[in-house]
């Protein structure tokens, strides 16, 4: 449950900074001309899970991926991390191509994927996550139902 807070409270963080500073949903971008904003759910989150298939990163890539992500916990399984998450669920695929783009497509550092993968979190369940999804059965529901959003790349529920 602290770590439910948590993940509230750095998305939250996240989120204020990131209005206040852009004035609007823009990130992960500021400091490479990148103009990535997070606006559809839908949409966004099938174009994150064809990076998660199509992007092969680097070793070095592969280094900045696992520092900017051990540094997050799983929202659907808050003791594991962003990097390990318990499964291959829907919600995971999505973040971990986004992160995967931003390493591969625009060169951005550990910080920078870190900050925009925990405004993804943020985007797509503003309420928070309680970080028990996948030990709780919620897998199969949408984000926006403290769900994974499924455990099938080709069947999302939104």
């Amino acid at each position: 449950m602290q770590q439910s807070r948590w993940i509230r409270g750095i998305g939250a963080t996240v989120v204020l900074g990131l209005l206040a500073e852009l004035g609007g949903w823009l990130v992960a971008g500021a400091e490479t001309g990148g103009d990535l904003r997070f606006d559809e759910v839908r949409r966004q989150t099938e174009e994150f899970m064809r990076y998660d298939r199509e992007i092969e990163l680097t070793p070095e890539q592969l280094q900045v991926f696992e520092e900017a992500l051990d540094a997050l916990p799983a929202p659907c399984c808050s003791d594991r991390t962003a990097t390990t998450c318990c499964c291959k669920c829907n919600m995971a695929r999505s973040w971990w191509g986004l992160a995967k783009h931003l390493i591969a497509d625009q060169g951005q550092g550990a910080e920078e994927v870190r900050s925009a993968v925990a405004e993804w979190i943020e985007f797509i369940h503003p309420e928070g996550y309680n970080g028990d999804a996948c030990y709780k059965g919620r897998c199969g529901r949408p984000f926006q139902h403290d769900g994974c959003g499924g455990m099938s790349a080709g069947e999302v529920a939104f």
